[in-house]
């Protein structure tokens, strides 16, 4: 954590400076520049993010009366978990979280088919995809950091309880806020809202989806499940570990919850008639106990407290698109969706707040490069383009995951196929099989060999390396914020380090730069592009005096020295080996969202200009 660049700060670090005179507005203003409906994950994240920029005008409005007690989700995977390190609380979380380490399999006692046993165990993460953890924590303490971040954000922005969703509608005459929203506030007067963006993470019955003309389609499974997150005395010896259980009596997917005590119960109910109707949904919790005990024979469970008890049946839908412009028009969108308002899908797989608080993650950094200026309308088209096949990726994931979980055991040829699949599949639910094509904001491939551990259109895997400055152990990712920057890591040549020391005197000076293109007149240097340099020695061997000066950037109003943009070769992991970086170096960029967005040659002058030209105005 950096801090005291704008002076000396003498309580919490973690309170941004703000603009002289900034305060919230408790009246919800008629003209905004976004709207975001829905106070979830994906749209506590959308406005979190947008509140760095206090000169966007950004409103989260939500139909609650106040914040949320208890949540449905509580399976955090480690990818999002990388995105709470860019939020500042990564590690409070996982201090109050339930931390997933292995996952164990039990099916039917050959001896005793009526009886259980344990078949197998798995570790959680067995190919160490990330340094970060697999978490469980209730919903609502994710959103609430999230909140926490936006109270400390120089916007000091708070949420807007008391509001639903009306309708909406988008004016195509050119006006400066084209999307009128009508809102009804908890005691019947209506309100409308002018906004240039309007975000509907308003789950899977959204009314913002319906008023653009967008429908979820998909279909039910036919299969039915009660959940219930309960506090019980028991005999099973895998209370406190994840599982996969099966037997002739049916399946449960059991979770240990944070605290040490809670635990959440999948709980089997079988298949449901195609003219059910929703009539499943009253099954009773006590009617789910006693199916969880007939499961778990030969042991018990004594449910003494259930905190939360639901009944859900497994359906796979999806919307075409994730914004307002139909196929067959050429315009850009003022108006997208997010979250379940656009894909639903089995609870099982862990997936549903994940996914839904990265298409917010998507999306965010490319409004606030919009709306202040920096790029051209034509970025927020790639949001859909990019999320909405990510979407379809994790239906058809998730369709063969919930069918194996509702198979009998007497349906695997291979009684450890259940568990050899989780094993295979681990990179695909921890969120990091995500791949973005070539696109405006993605470069193509062609020099992937100069660094193949960096995969283009990926996310960023943080290496270890050490801080020059202070000899520090760190992670080269964990530094970077949800600030809309980029970064552009330097992965330095051999000695002498002449084509590093090239590249960043023109990075430094010269017009067609990126740096220099785009910097805007009484900003700090690094205010677009956060540029770090690693250098393929141990850290006793650079000399910080001979540092090219674009890695040493002046900041905040005294001007001060930035030193933790310099580092090299962690003594225990070597990321140039470890990741395949080549002896002539080359540069890494990373979208503010953390995807690599290109590998380029330490010697390549046109490169980084042309790519940025299309991420960016003219002088933007």
């Amino acid at each position: 954590m950096q801090f005291h660049h704008h002076g000396y700060v003498s309580g919490d670090p973690r309170v941004a400076p703000a603009p002289a005179g900034t305060t919230w507005d408790p009246e919800l203003p008629e003209d905004v520049d976004v709207l975001v409906v829905g106070a979830g994950p994906a749209g506590v994240l959308l406005a979190a993010q947008l509140s760095v920029f206090p000169q966007i005008t950004t409103r989260l409005v939500d139909r609650r009366e106040g914040r949320l007690a208890i949540g449905q989700a509580d399976g955090i995977q480690a990818r999002s978990v990388e995105t709470f390190q860019a939020f500042g609380f990564a590690g409070a979380i996982t201090e109050e979280a339930y931390r997933i380490t292995e996952m164990c399999f039990w099916g039917p006692d050959p001896a005793d088919p009526a009886s259980i046993v344990r078949t197998s165990r798995a570790q959680d993460d067995p190919h160490g995809i990330s340094e970060f953890p697999h978490l469980i924590v209730n919903q609502a303490r994710v959103l609430d950091h999230f909140t926490e971040f936006m109270a400390n954000s120089p916007s000091r922005a708070e949420p807007d309880y008391g509001y639903d969703f009306v309708d909406l509608t988008v004016h195509q005459d050119g006006r400066d806020r084209p999307v009128e929203v009508r809102l009804r506030e908890t005691s019947g007067t209506e309100r409308t809202v002018h906004a240039r963006y309007v975000v509907g993470c308003d789950g899977a019955r959204s009314g913002v989806r319906r008023a653009i003309g967008r429908t979820l389609d998909g279909k039910a499974a036919l299969h039915a499940w009660a959940v219930m997150d309960a506090l019980a005395v028991t005999d099973f010896p895998d209370i406190r570990t994840k599982c996969a259980i099966q037997s002739q009596a049916g399946s449960i997917l059991h979770i240990p919850r944070e605290g040490g005590h809670l635990f959440r119960m999948y709980v089997d109910l079988g298949e449901t008639a195609a003219d059910d109707a929703g009539a499943v949904r009253a099954t009773t919790v006590e009617t789910a106990i006693a199916k969880a005990n007939a499961i778990l024979h030969p042991y018990t469970l004594d449910v003494k407290d259930v905190a939360w008890y639901s009944v859900y049946e497994v359906g796979h839908r999806l919307t075409d698109k994730f914004d307002d412009v139909p196929h067959d028009v050429d315009r850009d969108p003022h108006v997208f969706i997010a979250g379940d308002a656009c894909h639903t899908h089995s609870a099982k797989a862990g997936q549903g707040m994940n996914v839904s608080m990265q298409d917010a993650f998507n999306l965010g950094w490319k409004l606030a490069h919009v709306l202040t200026g920096r790029s051209p309308e034509s970025l927020l088209r790639t949001y859909s383009a990019e999320r909405q096949v990510i979407a379809q990726n994790l239906i058809d994931f998730d369709r063969e995951w919930s069918t194996l979980m509702a198979r009998k055991p007497e349906e695997f040829d291979d009684p450890g196929a259940l568990g050899e699949f989780y094993t295979a599949t681990a990179e695909f639910p921890a969120g990091f099989r995500t791949h973005y094509p070539a696109s405006q904001v993605v470069a193509g491939d062609e020099h992937q060999d100069l660094a193949k551990g960096f995969t283009v259109g990926k996310r960023f895997k943080s290496p270890r390396v050490s801080r020059v400055a202070d000899g520090n152990p760190v992670h080269l990712g964990h530094h970077a914020r949800a600030d809309g920057r980029w970064r552009l890591y330097a992965f330095a040549d051999g000695a002498p380090g002449a084509a590093l020391s090239a590249w960043a005197q023109w990075l430094a000076t010269d017009p067609a730069s990126p740096l220099v293109a785009h910097a805007r007149p009484g900003e700090d240097l690094d205010a677009l592009f956060d540029v770090k340099v690693v250098h393929p020695v141990p850290h006793p061997e650079v000399d910080l005096g001979t540092v090219p000066a674009v890695f040493l950037p002046r900041t905040g109003p005294f001007g001060l020295i930035d030193y933790e943009k310099v580092y090299a070769r962690h003594p225990e992991e070597d990321v140039f080996a470890d990741r395949g970086i080549d002896p002539a170096g080359c540069v890494v960029v990373v979208r503010p969202d953390q995807y690599v967005a290109a590998v380029v040659p330490l010697t390549d002058r046109t490169g980084l200009p042309e790519f940025f030209a299309g991420v960016f105005s003219p002088r933007g």
